[in-house]
C-alpha cells in the first residue's frame, strides 16, 4: 500500500454520549502515544480509568457554556480537523493561530430517538438534539483524506485492528468508508428530528420527506433470484416482523418477510385467540377460537392445500398443543408475540422452520404510513387503520342480520381488509370458509371463493357446502348485483359491504329477493 494513503494518528478528539467500548479504545490510543482531547463526562470517564486526557477547554481557552450547548464549536478544534495537510496555506493558518491538527474524531450523538420513544416532553426532546456532535462528525468526514472519524462504537474493533496493521496509521479506504457511515448517521439523525417535528405539528405529508432506516440484514435475493434485497429498521420500538427475534430456522427471505408482515398485521385485528395462515401475502385461512389450537384448526380447514408452505401468525404466546399441531404441516414461518418453552421444543425438530417472536402485538389502529416507490418518485399514504363496529353498520335490506350473523359479518370484514382487492370473504362461526383475492372483477372473486370452498368441502367429505349458512364480506361495493347473487347461490345468508355504488338500489333489491340480510359500513378497504 502506498504510504501516501496512510495517515498517522497523533492527536485525537473524543466526545461521546454512548460510552460503550470507550476505555478500551482510549487505552489502545494511549498505548501508541496518541494525545487525547476530550469533553465533560467523556473526559471524566477516561480520567477515572487512568488515561491521560486534556480537557477541551484547555485547548480552546474558552469554558463550556449554556448548559453544555457550546463546548466543541470552536475554531481551535474545527480548524485542526478541517485543515488539509497538503496545502501550505492551511498549515500556515494553523501555525499563525496556534492550532494543532486533529487526526481522529470519535463522536456519537445524544439519544434523540430514544428520548422521543419514552414519551419525553417537548423541552426534553429539544435538549436531546445534538449540535456539536454532528458538526464534529461532518467536519472529520469531509476531511477524510487526512482525518479518521468514528461515529459508532461498533466500528472501534476494526479501527484498533487497522492501527495495529499500519503501526498507528489508517488507510484511505477505511477513512472513506467511515466517512460514508458518518454522513449516513448524521443524515438519519436529522431525518428523525425532522420527522418528529412534522408529527408534532400534525404534518403527515411534509414539504420535504426525510427518511431514516438502519440496515438489519442483507437478504439472499428479492422476490426473484435476479433481484437484490435487504431489510431495514425504521422503528426499533415497534412490535412486528422487522424487529422480531428469530429463535430458529433458516435465513428469512424477502418473500418470507413480506408475507409474515401481512399475516401478523391481520391477526392483530382480533382480541380473541386468533390464527391467520398466509400464502403470497393473501390469507388462505383465518379464525378465532377459545384456544389457539381451535383457531388454528378452523383456519386450516378453510384451505389446507394452500396452507402447505405457508406462514402462520398468532396473536397469543404459542402454547404446546398448537405448536404440536403446527409441527405436522410444512410451514415456512411461525410468528407470535412469544412461545412457551414446551412449544419451542415441539417445533425444535423442524430445523428449517423460522420461528419469530415479537414481544408483543402491533396496534392495528396506530398511526403510520405506507410507502411505495414509483418511477421517479414515491407514493405515500397513511396506513389503513380503519375499523368498523356494531354501531357503524347500516341495515339496508328488509331483513336485519341476527347476532350470530353480525358477529361473523364483522369478522369477515376485518379479514377482507387484509385480502388483495378485489376481495370476497365467506365466513361462518368465526372462521373463513372461502376467500377470493386479487381479481379484476368482483364477481370473479366471489366465484373463486365459492369454488375454493366447494373443493375443500368435497376433499373433507362434507355433506353440505362450507358456504351454506355463511356470511360474505366485500372490501368495496358491488358495482352490479352479479357478485351478490353468486354469494346467495352459494348459500350465504348475510352480506357486509361499504355501499356507495350507483347501482346500490339494484344490489339491495337482489339481496331482498334472495332473503339476504345486508349491511353497509361506509368504509372501503382496498388493498393493492
Amino acid at each position: 500500500m502506498s504510504d501516501r494513503s496512510l495517515c498517522r494518528i497523533e492527536r485525537a478528539l473524543i466526545s461521546v454520549f454512548d460510552k460503550t467500548g470507550l476505555v478500551p479504545l482510549a487505552e489502545a490510543l494511549a498505548a501508541r502515544g496518541i494525545a487525547i482531547i476530550s469533553t465533560g463526562g467523556t473526559a471524566r470517564a477516561l480520567a477515572a480509568a487512568g488515561i491521560a486526557v486534556t480537557d477541551v477547554a484547555e485547548v480552546t481557552q474558552f469554558p463550556e457554556m449554556l448548559d453544555g450547548r457550546v463546548k466543541t464549536l470552536h475554531p481551535a478544534l474545527h480548524g485542526g480537523i478541517l485543515a488539509r495537510r497538503d496545502k501550505t496555506e492551511h498549515r500556515a493558518a494553523l501555525d499563525a493561530h496556534g492550532i494543532a491538527g486533529i487526526d481522529l474524531v470519535v463522536a456519537n450523538l445524544y439519544p434523540f430517538s430514544a428520548t422521543v420513544a419514552r414519551g419525553a416532553s417537548w423541552e426534553e426532546c429539544i435538549e436531546n438534539i445534538d449540535i456539536g456532535g454532528p458538526a464534529l462528525i461532518r467536519a472529520a468526514a469531509k476531511n477524510h483524506d487526512f482525518v479518521t472519524v468514528l461515529s459508532d462504537p461498533g466500528d472501534y474493533a476494526e479501527f484498533i485492528a487497522e492501527l495495529a496493521a499500519y503501526d498507528g496509521a489508517t488507510a484511505l479506504a477505511m477513512r472513506r468508508r467511515l466517512a460514508g457511515l458518518a454522513y449516513a448517521r448524521t443524515a438519519a439523525y436529522d431525518a428523525a428530528i425532522a420527522g418528529w417535528m412534522a408529527r408534532q405539528r400534525g404534518d403527515t405529508f411534509p414539504q420535504t420527506l426525510a427518511l431514516a432506516a438502519s440496515l438489519k440484514q442483507t437478504l439472499r435475493y428479492g422476490e426473484n433470484p435476479h433481484q437484490r434485497a435487504a431489510l431495514y429498521i425504521t422503528d426499533e420500538h415497534c412490535r412486528g416482523v422487522a424487529t422480531a427475534e428469530q429463535v430458529q430456522g433458516k435465513e428469512l427471505s424477502y418473500n418470507n418477510l413480506n408475507d409474515t408482515d401481512a399475516a401478523f398485521e391481520l391477526v392483530s385485528e382480533f382480541v380473541a385467540p386468533a390464527v391467520a395462515i398466509i400464502k403470497h401475502a393473501n390469507p388462505c385461512g383465518v379464525a378465532t377460537g377459545a384456544t389457539l389450537l381451535e383457531a388454528y384448526e378452523k383456519a386450516l380447514a378453510c384451505d389446507p392445500v394452500s396452507a402447505f408452505g405457508g406462514i402462520v401468525a398468532l396473536n397469543r404466546p404459542l402454547d404446546q398443543p398448537c405448536a404440536e399441531a403446527l409441527a405436522k404441516l410444512f410451514l415456512e414461518v411461525v410468528i407470535a408475540p412469544d412461545a412457551m418453552p414446551e412449544a419451542r421444543q415441539a417445533l425444535a425438530g423442524k430445523t428449517a422452520l423460522r420461528l419469530l417472536l415479537t414481544g408483543g402485538m402491533p396496534d392495528p389502529r396506530a398511526p403510520g404510513v405506507v410507502l411505495r416507490s414509483l418511477a421517479g418518485g414515491l407514493l405515500l399514504q397513511t396506513r389503513d387503520g380503519g375499523r368498523v363496529g356494531d354501531d357503524d353498520l347500516r341495515v339496508v335490506t328488509k331483513r336485519a342480520p341476527d347476532a350470530r350473523e353480525t358477529a361473523d359479518l364483522l369478522f369477515a370484514f376485518h379479514v377482507a381488509k387484509h385480502v388483495k382487492s378485489n376481495a370476497i370473504v365467506f365466513a361462518k362461526n368465526g372462521a373463513t370458509v372461502g376467500i377470493g383475492a386479487g381479481q379484476m372483477s368482483r364477481v370473479d372473486a366471489a366465484r373463486i371463493a365459492v369454488l375454493k370452498a366447494e373443493e375443500t368441502g368435497r376433499a373433507a367429505g362434507l355433506s353440505i357446502r362450507p358456504t351454506e349458512g355463511a356470511v360474505v364480506a366485500s372490501d368495496a361495493f358491488f358495482p352490479f348485483a352479479d357478485g351478490l347473487i353468486a354469494a346467495a347461490e352459494a348459500g350465504a345468508t348475510a352480506v357486509i359491504q361499504p355501499g356507495g355504488s350507483k347501482r346500490d338500489d339494484e344490489v339491495i333489491a337482489a339481496a331482498d329477493r334472495h332473503g339476504l340480510a345486508m349491511v353497509f359500513t361506509g368504509m372501503r378497504h382496498f388493498r393493492h
